[in-house]
């Protein structure tokens, strides 16, 4: 019985590194302040210089937090470790934010996350949805859609950011989702990442969209931190230089950032484990892996047919 629970987690773990291997290759260059030529890359927008992990324009309010003087201080954030943990690399996290506008309050308030996590030791990259299509199944070739399932597959964890419109996330942040299927043959792109919500408002402060996001996690297999952040009146927050102003929606914001990269880091040990699923064990054994959807319909029609 040992053996047969030890490679049934043999088995995701390998598919888990396949799918990181797979997911350097498809993007290599994208550790740049801008995308390549096809809109590829541009991981480091958020930062001012692609060399200094952290960095931003205009005032750096994010630096003092890790001087370590007084109480308040993030070093601790910096160096925690979750108890009995095995893995020692940096967390590795996704960031997605919903609005194509140049002045895009929810992607000045993701890198300003972002900053905060690269702060406190993760590794990194910032999807850019510009040129990414609507979802159409017949274009999963199309370079933006192999870069945003790609680094999916590399995340242990996503930070998500939309605004509010109309009560709801926007169109923009829904089709990143929609193009990340919940399963490609064995491989998960979702499944078992850690996600933290954030929005922003352009009015009084509304929870819809985070709500909408937590829901949409959970669709998409992903175990959500508690602490979220729900920034009012936005376009007051932040200043020319696209940075937070002082206030408490700042604070809030560090808040998300500390518990998420503790959360990541404590969930990432355990996520092989709540995805080792009864069924999925059956189906791999039956079927020599997993079917996608698509596969499993056309093997009931298939049955039907030969039923009649």
């Amino acid at each position: 019985m040992l053996l047969t629970r030890c490679a049934s987690l043999v088995a995701p773990r390998a598919a888990a590194r396949g799918a990181l291997r797979r997911a350097a290759s498809a993007v290599e260059d994208g550790y740049a302040l801008n995308p390549n030529a096809d809109g590829v890359g541009g991981w480091l927008a958020h930062r001012s210089d692609v060399g200094v992990a952290a960095s931003g324009p205009g005032d750096d309010w994010i630096a003092p937090l890790f001087d370590g003087a007084g109480a308040a201080t993030l070093l601790d954030a910096r160096a925690f470790v979750a108890r009995g943990a095995e893995m020692d690399h940096k967390p590795r996290v996704l960031v997605l934010h919903g609005s194509l506008r140049e002045r895009s309050f929810s992607r000045l308030l993701a890198f300003e996350t972002a900053r905060l996590l690269e702060a406190m030791g993760c590794d990194v990259r910032c999807y850019d949805p510009t040129g990414l299509p609507v979802r159409d199944p017949t274009i999963e070739d199309h370079p933006k859609v192999v870069e945003l399932r790609a680094l999916s597959e590399w995340s242990e964890g996503h930070v998500w950011s939309s605004p509010e419109m109309h009560g709801c996330i926007t169109g923009a942040f829904k089709n990143q989702i929609d193009w990340l299927p919940l399963n490609t043959g064995s491989v998960r792109p979702t499944q078992g990442r850690t996600c933290v919500v954030m929005q922003v408002n352009g009015g009084s402060q509304s929870f819809n969209a985070v709500n909408e996001l937590r829901r949409l996690a959970r669709w998409m297999r992903m175990p959500c931190c508690t602490n979220q952040s729900s920034v009012a009146k936005a376009w007051q927050e932040f200043d020319d230089d696209g940075r937070m102003k002082p206030s408490g929606f700042r604070d809030r914001v560090v808040d998300v950032a500390e518990e998420y990269v503790k959360f990541t880091k404590i969930m990432r040990e355990y996520a092989d484990d709540l995805n080792d699923r009864y069924s999925e064990r059956y189906e791999t054994a039956e079927k020599g892996r997993l079917l996608t959807q698509a596969e499993k319909e056309a093997a009931k029609e298939k049955e039907k047919m030969r039923s009649k």
